[in-house]
């Protein structure tokens, strides 16, 4: 994965914006999408010659104002200016990296006890499966989710021939483990550079391709397609939770979408879900 996280992240932003979005003519035909990196920099009141300099990682020291007007001109979202801050701290790597968590609190263990039926996990910055609820055994065991020790969410995404099966939208999925992985962690992590070299070497393009990719963030809500062996298709809603900081743990929760995957989880589960209202579609 790249080095240079804090200016890939920029030129992505950068691309993601139009110019009518912020005020701006279209113009002519343009080579990239999104705003030419002139219009940015006019907007931000940087000269393009610093802006190239950021993007491109030969300057990763960016002046809080600097940062706070490339965020302006962007019109950035409050997560999004978030993860700018951390990238704009960390881009030179770490110097003594805190290994990813392995156990779980026992107050969040009683939470995911609450949740049953629920489909529920927590999840360290990895994607290793920590804890889990019955009801999303039930759910991702008879796939080969949790056949990893631990279970790995990126892992399984990448390595196992079920998952191609088990996601019909496979090719999203992907795209949002590697994100979320690249939002994790700072450039240079120990951790994450021992995981992304072993799935270069058992994943291959697939996963190596995302990683050259600009960054982003992933997707904290949605609805995932979901095929499972013994009842079909399943379209699961989920909601991606921050736990506090010092757990470096996320709580993930999956709902069904509509009315056909609540009665088909129904034959999976004690209990019954309802499902979850006015969700058109994967997002």
């Amino acid at each position: 994965m790249s080095d240079n996280q804090l200016g890939g992240f920029l030129r992505a932003c950068r691309e993601a914006v139009t110019p009518a979005q912020v005020g701006l003519p279209e113009g002519g035909r343009r080579r990239t999408p999104g705003l030419r990196r002139s219009e940015l920099a006019t907007l931000a009141g940087l000269s393009v010659e610093y802006l190239a300099r950021l993007e491109q990682g030969r300057d990763r020291h960016p002046s809080p104002a600097v940062l706070g007007s490339l965020a302006d001109a962007l019109r950035m979202t409050p997560d999004e200016r978030v993860h700018l801050r951390i990238l704009s701290k960390s881009d030179d790597g770490e110097c003594c990296p805190r290994p990813p968590a392995d156990s779980v609190r026992p107050t969040v263990r009683m939470l995911l006890e609450r949740l049953e039926p629920t489909p529920a996990i927590v999840v360290n910055m990895l994607g290793d499966v920590l804890a889990r609820t019955d009801g999303y055994e039930r759910l991702a065991g008879p796939v080969g989710l949790l056949d990893g020790d631990p279970p790995n969410l990126v892992r399984y995404v990448f390595t196992d021939t079920r998952a191609r099966t088990v996601y019909p939208d496979w090719d999203r999925v992907a795209d949002e483990r590697v994100a979320g992985l690249r939002a994790a962690f700072p450039s240079g992590n120990t951790h994450l550079t021992r995981l992304v070299d072993e799935l270069i070497i058992t994943a291959g393009a697939p996963f190596g391709e995302r990683g050259k990719a600009p960054p982003r963030l992933p997707r904290r809500s949605g609805v995932e397609r979901f095929v499972h062996p013994d009842v079909g298709e399943l379209r699961l809603a989920y909601e991606t939770l921050e736990l506090p900081a010092g757990d470096d743990q996320v709580l993930v929760t999956y709902l069904p979408a509509d009315d056909a995957t609540s009665e088909a989880l129904a034959g999976l589960r004690p209990g019954r879900l309802r499902a979850v209202s006015g969700l058109s579609g994967p997002r």
